[in-house]
């Protein structure tokens, strides 16, 4: 269209000026009238002359054609009369209804008069297909075809098939497609205001409802398309949970209010598509229970169809079922409780019942507990609850449990067979001391672990104890253990090897001795004791009577002595020292101090391990035969009474004096001993080394004269060298200056040789690199110049193709009879008035310019045509060649002398 118009422009330029217009058929032009400022249309076939006071506003242009099925829109078209006709003003001007418009359909060829515009170019009208339709709004108010006024704001739907002709009152919004209903779907649609649907029920402003026919649905002009809807399959094993927006009917004609839930299965329908009222909450599957389960569903629902809060609700399998809404399983689907003969069901009532038919009917009670025994299958009532699963406890002969009877409070242990609690007992749990913990769970072997402070069995931390176990201890061989009942307040002692279970009031005792060296107390923690024989080791410092004080380190071999173990006085004196090691070791330390205090250090270190060995063990009196009074005798061994604790031996291990000068004394004296065997070994050597002294001596003499002798040659020698040497390098260094002054003149020379060439060479570069630059410069100012003058050839080129150009076209507009009528107009007029002036032949001259008489005697016979050729090119030259589309007509041959006259003096 802007191609058009354009088209109308440049046609409109090039046509005003024209006088005489040439109008085709089915074309037209606009003329105004300068005089009264008045446009009209001119309609062709026609030729119009223009008038002088006209101008043609446009070249003419082909009427606007609108073919079969189109149309197109004028915007300030032309009034008319009820005939057709084209209404003027008072001046003649064509009237328009300026601001409308116009839609015009298929008819003859019209030309657009004056002021008309085309809006809307031509346009194939809208075809609406089947399921498809048009969503039209009125502009403005109007009458339809039925006589019908519609409203502006007025909507409706042009339903296809069809052809939509359009009107100026009338916009269309969009274009609907229909929605294609498949099964199991459902259109979800909205009234964006009041109105009737497809089945002429009334719908308000937003209300919504589903469309479940199957097919295309074609929604109405107020119907909003929300969403399509697939239906939920449903199987055996699903169902969908709805929730009811607010109160309605739904598919099944069922009354539901706001809030109230319900499952639809399968038995209701195959594929549910939720209603818009409805919520779908979720997909509740199926449960499914086997021969051997069961559950417990908490809030069942009633025949009423409501839940019956706080009420339970059992179930056995075989079975399948859906949890109804507000329905839940009490811990899921449980397994019945299969027995055997080792297991029971503690039960507890949880409301009043009664077990059992006819005789062995049995009420309970709330709260009551019971106990059933296998094998058997039980499924509890709603009403009983499982406390716990039990299990017969199998025991071995040295193993046991605690039991507590839950009304007495009485805790008993059960050893060596197979116990299941009853209904009135529980597994106590037996508490211990910490330490006693420890100890049993270490694992230490007091035979094999005893002086070791930390074994790798202790380091690795063992499982917890089951307190609910009888505890037990292995006794080991030629050990005790004493065990105290706090309920009968007595003790009892248990000796190894054995294993000892303790009862439920029973504790271990601990021992806590002494350890390291010197023995620091609490140390070790045990709870048997060893019985020996075994040693330990311990550091003792003494003071002799002449206060030196000494270190001992000495050990002691020791057992325990016990001549009846059924004795439980006896059997218990073994653990009335709670720390024998600590209470030996200081006893036997008392001793030994008393002992070496009284005697001087001289002689207890000559006799220290039979002072140190009495001190231990004593004396004893021995039997005198007859009156005779028995003399002291040494013992073999020191007893202690209280425990029965026997040292048999003791070992001196080390004697180390604590004071240090009574240390350095002691080695003063070694010492000395050492340097009298020396001394006199030392004088033999001396008289030997100075014996040997003097000989080397001597040899030593004579060597210093011969070393001597040659030393003088060598200093000879060595002044000879030297004297040599200076020479040389005297001569040397003024050889060596010479040479490198000759050197430095030579290199200083080269240096200034190779600068002046450098130069030379960058001088070079230089000017070469100036000539490539001049001879760039230059190339570029060629090209440059060339490019010029080829654009300025290639200007003159154009320029004298458009001359040409020009040339051509004028003498085609000019036309070959005009340029004739041009060329013979000149003579033929001076032929004529030289006839009616009645002149045959005349010369015209002013005298000033010659004349050439043969020329014009030839002239004056008739021969000019053929007696001047050139003159013939150079009107050929002048007048276009046939070529060029213009007919050239020479002059006359008959033309006067005086023609020529006229001719040669020309303007």
């Amino acid at each position: 269209m802007l191609a058009r118009r354009a088209s109308r422009v440049s046609g409109f330029n090039m046509a005003t000026d024209e006088s005489i217009i040439r109008i085709p058929p089915y074309h037209y032009i606009h003329v105004l009238d300068q005089n009264s400022n008045v446009s009209r249309v001119e309609v062709g076939p026609k030729t119009y002359i223009r008038q002088d006071n006209e101008r043609v506003l446009f070249a003419p242009m082909r009427m606007v054609t609108v073919p079969p099925r189109h149309y197109c829109t004028v915007v300030n078209p032309v009034a008319r009369d009820a005939t057709g006709e084209v209404l003027l003003d008072v001046t003649g001007q064509v009237r328009l209804r300026h601001a409308d418009q116009e839609i015009r359909l298929a008819q003859d060829p019209f030309p657009l008069y004056p002021g008309e515009v085309l809006e809307k170019d031509i346009t194939p009208l809208q075809v609406v297909l089947p399921n498809t339709a048009l969503h039209l709004k009125a502009l403005l108010d109007f009458e339809n075809k039925n006589g019908d006024k519609v409203v502006a704001g007025d909507e409706w739907l042009f339903e296809g098939p069809g052809t939509y002709i359009p009107q100026k009152e009338v916009e269309v919004v969009e274009i609907i497609q229909a929605t294609i209903i498949k099964q199991n779907q459902a259109l979800r649609l909205r009234a964006r205001k009041e109105c009737l649907d497809r089945e002429d029920k009334e719908r308000v402003t937003g209300e919504e409802w589903l469309v479940r026919s199957v097919g295309a649905y074609l929604p109405g002009v107020f119907e909003e398309v929300l969403d399509l809807v697939d239906a939920i399959i449903l199987t055996e094993k699903t169902a969908l949970h709805l929730r009811a927006r607010q109160n309605f009917v739904d598919f099944c004609g069922m009354v539901r209010r706001t809030g109230e839930e319900w499952l639809v299965t399968v038995k209701d329908t195959a594929a549910h598509v939720p209603d818009v009222y409805e919520e779908m909450l979720g997909v509740v599957t199926i449960t499914t229970l086997g021969p051997q389960h069961y559950c417990v569903v908490l809030d069942p629902v009633g025949a009423d169809g409501k839940n019956q809060l706080g009420q339970k609700k059992v179930i056995k399998g075989e079975k399948s079922f859906f949890l109804q809404p507000g329905e839940r399983l009490e811990r899921g689907i449980q397994d019945v409780y299969v027995l055997s003969e080792q297991q029971g069901l503690l039960l507890r009532a949880l409301q009043p019942l009664e077990e059992g038919e006819g005789e062995e009917k049995v009420s309970r009670q709330a709260g009551d507990h019971w106990l059933i025994r296998g094998p058997l299958e039980y499924v509890p009532p709603a009403k009983v609850e499982v406390v716990e699963e039990r299990q017969a406890i199998p025991l071995d002969e040295n193993e046991g449990i605690y039991v507590q009877d839950v009304k007495t409070g009485k805790v008993r242990a059960v050893i060596g067979s197979t116990y299941m609690l009853t209904q009135d007992e529980v597994l106590w749990e037996k508490e211990l001391p910490p330490g006693v913990e420890e100890l049993l769970n270490k694992g230490y072997d007091p035979l094999a672990d005893r002086g070791q402070k930390s074994s790798a069995k202790a380091s690795q931390p063992s499982a917890p104890r089951n307190k609910t176990r009888v505890v037990s201890y292995r006794v080991p061989h030629n050990a005790a253990v004493q065990v105290y009942d706090y309920r009968a307040k007595r003790a009892r002692v248990v000796f190894g090897p054995e294993l000892v279970s303790l009862d439920p009031e029973e504790q271990f005792t601990v021992l806590s001795l002494s350890g390291g060296r010197p023995k620091r107390p609490h140390a070790l923690r045990a709870l048997c004791l060893l019985l020996g024989p075994d040693f330990f080791t311990d550091l003792i410092t003494v003071e002799t009577a002449d206060h030196a004080r000494l270190q001992l380190q000495l050990a002691y071999n020791w057992h325990f002595e016990v001549k009846n173990q059924n004795d439980p006085r006896e059997t218990t004196k073994l653990f009335s020292v709670p720390d024998f090691v600590g209470d030996a070791c200081k006893a036997i330390a008392s001793r030994v101090r008393g002992a070496v205090a009284s005697v001087s250090f001289d002689d207890f270190h000559k006799n220290s391990a039979r002072i140190i060995r009495t001190a231990v063990f004593g004396f004893e009196i021995s039997e005198a035969k007859g009156s005779d009074v028995g003399l002291p005798v040494p013992r073999d061994r020191a007893i202690f009474p209280q425990n029965g604790l026997v040292v048999s031996s003791v070992d001196v291990q080390s004697v180390e004096p604590v004071d240090q000068r009574t240390r350095d004394a002691l080695q003063r004296s070694v010492q000395l001993a050492i340097e009298i065997t020396t001394n006199s070994q030392e004088a033999a050597a001396k008289h030997e080394a100075q014996r040997l002294e003097q000989e080397a001596r001597g040899r030593l003499e004579r060597q210093k004269i011969l070393d001597q002798s040659e030393a003088e040659k060598a200093r000879r020698e060595l002044l000879e060298l030297e004297a040599m040497s200076m020479a040389v390098e005297s001569t040397g260094n003024a050889k060596a200056e010479a040479e490198s002054r000759a050197e430095a003149a030579r290199i200083e020379g080269e240096g200034s040789v190779m600068q002046a060439k450098l130069k030379a060479e960058a001088l070079a570069i230089e000017t070469e690199a100036e000539l490539q630059r001049l001879k760039k410069v230059r190339d570029l100012e060629l090209i440059y110049a060339q490019a010029q003058l080829e654009l300025e050839v290639s200007k003159a080129k154009q320029l004298a193709d458009v001359e040409a150009k020009k040339f051509k076209q004028m003498t085609e507009a000019l036309g070959p009879s005009t340029i004739r009528d041009l060329a013979v107009a000149g003579p033929e007029m001076q032929v004529k008035l030289l006839q009616s002036l009645g002149l045959k032949s005349t010369l015209i001259t002013n005298g000033n310019a010659p004349i050439n008489l043969f020329s014009t005697a030839l002239g004056l016979l008739g021969l000019g045509a053929e007696g001047q050729p050139s003159t013939r090119k150079e009107a050929a030259a002048v007048v276009p060649s046939p070529q060029e589309g213009l007919i050239v007509q020479a002059p006359p041959a008959s033309q006067t002398p005086a023609d020529k006259q006229d001719q040669s003096s020309g303007p």
